[in-house]
């Protein structure tokens, strides 16, 4: 929840500038609030538009809520879905966020999957536990074409605003964990071609040491992503 639509369009056009300029391989996406979408939507071509959360149902009298619909009807082509402060803040649990991805996918959006552990689930040792929940309720049900269309972002929840650092270790070790997850619950096929990103904390100056893991396929950037050239450092990380 950052920055007034004027702002925000002033970002947008900074990375895309930025981008555009420097003709990245890595797939680059921006998600801003919700009132933004339409008109980033028209200042950008190289980077391509995300949305912050969708709600779980497709119409109806839910005040307040934004359908995947009509993001899609917006030209959002991706929606973060399970965000940590979604799961903390508002109480959304891997069943209404398996509802959601089934949602999106069906309207074709593609959906940036969030999962991870806060810091008392990895110091009593049930982070992987935990993870291994998130992923097989929220992606329960889904095919492998779906899977085609997902992209999975691990939050070390316990890394984030805490003080305490997530080592490239613990991240590629998570990563694994998850491809490996990934693996048993579809295939082979599905765990080597699911782009799996890193959320927690990344920024220019620790970047390349996180996406040097071989399982880390990108990042899912925070407080780092409002400052443009912040931003275009990671991306040229990757």
């Amino acid at each position: 929840m950052n920055t007034l639509l004027k702002d925000g369009m002033e970002l947008a056009k900074a990375v895309e500038k930025m981008e555009k300029d420097k003709h990245s391989e890595a797939i680059v996406i921006i998600a801003p609030p919700f009132t933004h979408l339409s008109k980033i939507k028209e200042l950008i071509e190289s980077v391509k538009l995300g949305a912050q959360n969708c709600s779980s149902e497709p119409s109806g009298a839910f005040t307040g809520e934004v359908s995947p619909g009509m993001l899609r009807s917006a030209g959002v082509e991706y929606v973060i879905i399970g965000h940590s402060e979604r799961r903390s803040y508002f109480s959304e649990g891997n069943e209404v966020l398996n509802k959601k991805v089934k949602l999106a996918l069906s309207t074709g959006l593609k959906p940036i999957y969030c999962c991870g552990e806060v810091l008392g689930e990895r110091e009593s040792g049930q982070l992987y536990d935990v993870v291994r929940s998130q992923l097989e309720i929220g992606l329960k049900d889904l095919t492998l074409s779906d899977m085609a269309d997902v992209v999975i972002a691990y939050e070390p929840v316990w890394a984030i605003g805490t003080g305490k650092v997530a080592t490239p270790d613990q991240a590629q070790e998570m990563h694994s964990f998850i491809r490996g997850l990934l693996g048993g619950m579809f295939n082979a096929e599905v765990a080597r071609n699911t782009s799996i990103l890193y959320g927690g904390s990344c920024k220019p100056s620790n970047a390349a040491e996180l996406f040097a893991g071989k399982d880390v396929d990108g990042g899912l950037i925070g407080g780092a992503s409002l400052k443009a050239d912040d931003f275009i450092a990671i991306v040229n990380a990757i």
